[in-house]
């Protein structure tokens, strides 16, 4: 039984690894800044970093679906407010930082295949 359960954790552990560097792309480093956090409604936290040594943004949530991290985002000025993209696959993550209400007031939208599935107000931390 003992060497069942030794090996199961071990299999568990290996699983586990696999699906991190799977599912997790994207590594923040230690030049990387943290330039907007969002706070969404549906359990979405959000954070937008941009590495000093390429200036390339990552993408990183977290909420009771689990987590996402992606990197090679985009930042565009539109309609007076930044608004940061992120492809993975079908889906576009769209990080809106401000709205034309509210520069403390953000938006999370997610596409697939350019059709809008989810969008949550959030609020800056």
């Amino acid at each position: 039984m003992k060497t069942f359960l030794n090996g199961s954790t071990f299999l568990l552990a290996l699983a586990t690894c696999i699906a991190v560097n799977f599912y997790l792309p994207a590594t923040a480093d230690s030049t990387a800044s943290l330039i907007l956090s969002l706070r969404c409604r549906g359990g979405y936290d959000v954070n937008i970093w941009k590495t000093k040594a390429s200036g390339e943004l990552l993408y990183r949530s977290t909420s009771r679906n689990g987590n996402l991290s992606l990197g090679r985002g985009t930042r565009q000025a539109t309609e007076g407010v930044q608004v940061y993209k992120f492809q993975n696959g079908n889906y576009q993550y769209w990080v809106w930082d401000g709205t034309l209400d509210s520069k403390q007031s953000g938006t999370l939208e997610v596409y697939k295949n350019n059709y809008i599935q989810m969008q949550q107000a959030c609020t800056k931390r």
